[in-house]
C-alpha cells in the first residue's frame, strides 16, 4: 500500500497499521532484550541544568514511549518528562541520545556493533557510553545515567 507524502516525493510506503516501526531501524538486526520483572531505581543526573531526579520503574508499565527501544533509557526518560536529545527518532541512527550508564552498566543489554559505530560519533565518549534509545537495564540492579551536556545536534530545537 501507498501513501501520498507531499509535492518533493510522491509515494512511499504505508506505515503499518498499528505503527509497530516506531523506535526500529529496519537497516540494522534486532536484537532480543530481556525487559525487567521486578521494580528497580534508575537515577538520571543531568549535567546542563545540575539536577538529579529518581524514578521508579514498574515493569508492569513499560514501554512509556513510543521513542527507542521499549523500556531504554529514553524510553524512560521521554516518559517521565526527562529533556534527552533523540535527533533520529530513538532508532540508532545517530549519537545525539548518548548517555553515561554511571552504575548499574551490568544490567543492561550488550551494546550491538550498530549502535558501536554511532557512539563513535559521540563526543565525550567513555567506556560506560551508550545509546539512552538501545540500553536496556534487565531491572536486576538500580542505574545511574548521566546525561551530558553536549550533543551532535547543531541545532537545539524545543523538546519533542
Amino acid at each position: 500500500m501507498l501513501s501520498r507524502v507531499g509535492p518533493w516525493k510522491k509515494f512511499s510506503p504505508a506505515p503499518p497499521e498499528n505503527n509497530s516501526l516506531a523506535g526500529i531501524n529496519p537497516y540494522i538486526k534486532q536484537t532480543e532484550v530481556a525487559l525487567p520483572t521486578r521494580p528497580y531505581r534508575i537515577t538520571f543526573l543531568s549535567r546542563e541544568t545540575g539536577e538529579s531526579r529518581v524514578i521508579e520503574i514498574d515493569p508492569v508499565r513499560l514501554p512509556f514511549q513510543r521513542t527507542g527501544r521499549p523500556g531504554s533509557i529514553l524510553d524512560i526518560a521521554l516518559g517521565h518528562d526527562i529533556e534527552m536529545e533523540h535527533t533520529c527518532g530513538g532508532v540508532c541512527a545517530c549519537a545525539t541520545c548518548h548517555s553515561i550508564v554511571r552504575s548499574g552498566l551490568a544490567s543492561c543489554n550488550e551494546a550491538t556493533e550498530d549502535e558501536e559505530d554511532q557512539l563513535e560519533e559521540a563526543p565525550g565518549l567513555t567506556i560506560q557510553s551508550r545509546l539512552s534509545c538501545q540500553c536496556v537495564p534487565d531491572g536486576s540492579m538500580d542505574v545511574v545515567v548521566e546525561i551530558p551536556a553536549w550533543n551532535r545536534n547543531a541545532v537545539k530545537e524545543t523538546p519533542h
